[in-house]
């Protein structure tokens, strides 16, 4: 993520939409880190080359910026905290509800299990529920709800 980040690739192309694992790993665990180190500081404590250029022509806002711009998904073994703090970096419109099915010790069941347990725990709204279980994916494949456009159905 920091690479594609400190490339400008996401400065370049605003639009892409790019799914991490893991709900983005260390990244929003380490928020305040990278938001002093990696932005406001960058390149006033580093020898030997400057980074402060980043700032002026390859990342015009701070980085933090660009790393929620990532989605990421709840493959974290139902980890209700860690699941929490994905959720409180990226925002319900940027997770993706996944596992690491078929990887646990039952072959996929259990990770399952685990994440909508942890998922339910949350005091998530309905609505936000709903975008993580299927609506942002099918938001960013440009695919129908299904459960709202049946034939027959009224949409409000």
């Amino acid at each position: 993520m920091a690479r594609l980040v400190f490339s400008g690739l996401l400065e370049q192309h605003p639009t892409i939409k790019i799914i991490t694992h893991h709900l983005g790993a260390m990244i929003p665990f380490l928020e305040g880190r990278i938001g002093l180190g990696w932005g406001d500081q960058l390149g006033s404590r580093t020898a030997g080359g400057d980074l402060a250029h980043l700032r002026e022509t390859v990342l015009p806002h701070r980085p933090l910026e660009y790393f929620r711009r990532f989605y990421a998904d709840t493959a974290l073994s139902g980890s209700v905290g860690g699941i929490r703090c994905g959720l409180d970096f990226f925002g319900a419109d940027h997770v993706l509800f996944g596992t690491d099915c078929p990887f646990d010790p039952e072959g996929g069941p259990g990770f399952i299990r685990g994440t909508i347990r942890a998922l339910d725990t949350l005091d998530l709204a309905d609505a936000d529920r709903a975008r993580i279980y299927h609506g942002n994916i099918l938001r960013l494949m440009r695919l129908p709800d299904p459960v709202t456009t049946r034939p027959g159905r009224v949409s409000s």
